[in-house]
């Protein structure tokens, strides 16, 4: 099984499982443990942050939502943004310590982004296709519409299987050599009560 099989197996699985009580406010508990299996620790919690979160987004878009809701939902999005940050970085660490030992050849060249920022989009386009093929299996939508929801999810597939080769070829290239990493921390400033003037004026 190739890393973007294994990845997109978990990824299916995490979506699935959410999907069973349905409801942003779930327990979460973690199939994998890291010391077994840590990227596999990691690609689950990921792909559970960004489900929980695209629901999160659902909600928000409400146009009757209460007004005291929705500042309380903008704040659990902003949590959950800086969760999904920290956790491509917990997963580009994981690339770091698995290759740390490759030296680049010369000739290597930096990829425009780093693993785990294309393995994030491939968590983002899982629930993406899961959601795509609920309109298409949709017994009350019409014939147009699952026809138009299915030309997207013909799509969205396509995608997945281009942007899953992307990765494998970029993760083969970082083994040998080819490409290196170099991961700048994404020094987010809204949430620093330091760095945001808002926040430093209420200290």
């Amino acid at each position: 099984m190739t890393f973007t099989q294994k990845a997109n197996a978990i990824f299916k699985d995490v979506i699935s499982t959410y999907h069973v009580i349905n409801t942003v406010d779930q327990g979460f508990t973690n199939k994998y443990d890291k010391s077994d299996d840590l990227i596999a620790h990691l690609l689950y919690r990921k792909c559970w942050i960004d489900t929980v979160q695209w629901h999160y987004e659902d909600i928000i878009r409400d146009p009757q939502i209460n007004p005291v809701a929705a500042i309380t939902l903008k704040r659990q999005i902003d949590a959950s943004n800086q969760d999904r940050t920290d956790m491509v970085e917990f997963i580009d660490s994981y690339f770091l310590e698995q290759y740390k030992d490759v030296t680049p050849k010369a000739s290597a060249k930096i990829n425009s982004e780093s693993p785990a920022w294309a393995i994030d989009r491939l968590s983002i386009l899982a629930l993406k296709v899961y959601h795509m093929n609920e309109e298409v299996e949709r017994k009350d939508a019409s014939a147009s519409h699952v026809a138009a929801c299915q030309t997207k999810l013909d799509v969205l597939l396509e995608q997945r299987v281009d942007l899953s080769t992307a990765i494998e070829d970029l993760i083969t290239d970082i083994e040998s050599g080819d490409k290196y990493m170099k991961v700048y921390k994404q020094m987010k400033m809204y949430n620093d009560d330091e760095l945001n003037p808002v926040l430093r004026g209420q200290k």
